[in-house]
């Protein structure tokens, strides 16, 4: 929301508290549910397609997904969900969302037109609703018509693609995320509207960074709920067993890492930034979608080692035992950066050591590799908690 006018001017704003951040509300709870729903179908259609052109569909699915939520996490950033209308708004989306998660494993077949539509339907409609909720304030206003201008611009792609078949939905449904994805970096500009600083948006940090670590526990949940169903329908042997507890100390590291270095940090420094709105833009729109994705892909790498624990480590089984933990650590690496204005020095050397694992990988084990990943990432959240205990012993003796 721009700085443009008081938040009283419009009575469905959030009231924010220059003592705290605004809390996360039931309904805004009750609406992710959908979005775990969402999750564990891309998992499950990335352990179905595991090929490169699987892949390729899984992740620009992800993206889709990602964006449908994260537009609505800053609509709720500066609109009360509290507010009647707001939360009416929201159940709609959510059931709208319920279509466009059901149709994700056919959406490159028989029901393409149908995520469209309702993906479509998701963008234009929450901002259409945030452009009548802003009717009293110009300045605001201006902003979700230029939002708006793009998502109908984009839209003619994604509308397009889904009455297309084979590789040219592919394509058109490519073009149409990369200019959803281009948009905040562009400040959306608008021929006749101008474009919008990112200093502008106001946005409460501390908001902002709960929503998104609550999407990190739906990725992480659905990594729990993988392996545990996987071992679940297993013989107990002792290498199924060591692959389940390997797996599940890899998710109890990412879970550390997140949420003892960067959660609550970054909550601070955006509410503290100068140029909140850039650093938010930065930091959650874009960067946080790698963790996610991280995530997700480790969690389809644990199942297949899960079941085949001693088996041959083939090229998929070691693309996501490394890919994953390597997406979650680059995401957090640039995500540090554009918080702290600093690399991370422990993320960068575990993204590192996940690397020089793959040469290795010929002569490993599904079990191996997953313990040897864990172990990496056990690393990265020893280096960070002996790093954290040495700054604050620092500023306990200033």
């Amino acid at each position: 929301m721009t700085r443009t006018a008081p938040q009283s001017k419009v009575a469905m704003l959030r009231q924010r508290d220059p003592g705290g951040h605004a809390r996360v509300t039931y309904v805004e709870l009750f609406f992710d549910l959908v979005f775990v729903f969402a999750v564990t179908q891309l998992s499950h259609g990335l352990l179905r397609h595991p090929t490169l052109e699987g892949l390729i569909e899984t992740g620009l699915m992800l993206m889709a997904v990602w964006w449908a939520w994260i537009y609505t996490a800053w609509v709720t950033n500066w609109l009360d969900p509290e507010k009647p209308p707001v939360r009416i708004m929201l159940l709609v989306v959510m059931g709208v969302g319920m279509l466009m998660t059901m149709s994700i494993p056919k959406a490159f077949g028989e029901r393409g037109a149908v995520f469209a539509c309702a993906f479509v339907s998701i963008q234009l409609g929450r901002s259409l609703f945030t452009l009548w909720a802003l009717r009293k304030d110009p300045g605001q206003r201006l902003n979700f018509q230029r939002i708006s201008a793009w998502l109908a611009f984009s839209a003619v792609f994604w509308i397009a693609g889904g009455f297309m078949e084979g590789h040219a939905r592919l394509a058109l449904w490519a073009v149409a995320i990369a200019i959803e994805y281009l948009s905040p970096a562009l400040g959306f500009w608008t021929p006749g509207l101008g474009r919008t600083r990112a200093s502008e948006w106001n946005v409460e940090g501390g908001h902002l960074a709960e929503r998104c670590a609550l999407f990190t526990i739906i990725a992480l949940g659905e990594s729990i709920l993988v392996m545990g169903a996987t071992a679940a329908e297993l013989a107990w042997t002792p290498s199924v067993m060591a692959a389940f507890l390997a797996s599940f100390i890899g998710s109890l590291a990412m879970w550390w890492i997140y949420f003892s270095f960067t959660a609550e940090a970054a909550s601070e420094a955006i509410s503290h930034s100068s140029d909140p709105g850039r650093v938010a833009r930065v930091a959650y729109t874009y960067s946080h979608l790698l963790p996610i994705a991280g995530i997700i892909v480790a969690a389809v790498g644990d199942e297949w080692a899960i079941h085949h624990p001693l088996g041959h480590l083939d090229a998929k089984t070691m693309a996501a035992l490394i890919g994953g933990p390597g997406l979650f650590m680059l995401g957090g690496l640039l995500f540090k950066k554009a918080v702290f204005r600093q690399w991370s020095p422990s993320r960068g050397a575990g993204v590192l050591a996940l690397l020089a694992l793959i040469p290795a990988s010929p002569w490993l084990s599904p079990l191996t590799l997953s313990i040897a990943t864990t172990l990496v990432m056990i690393g990265v959240a020893a280096w960070e908690s002996l790093a954290m205990r040495a700054r604050r012993a620092a500023v306990s003796e200033a």
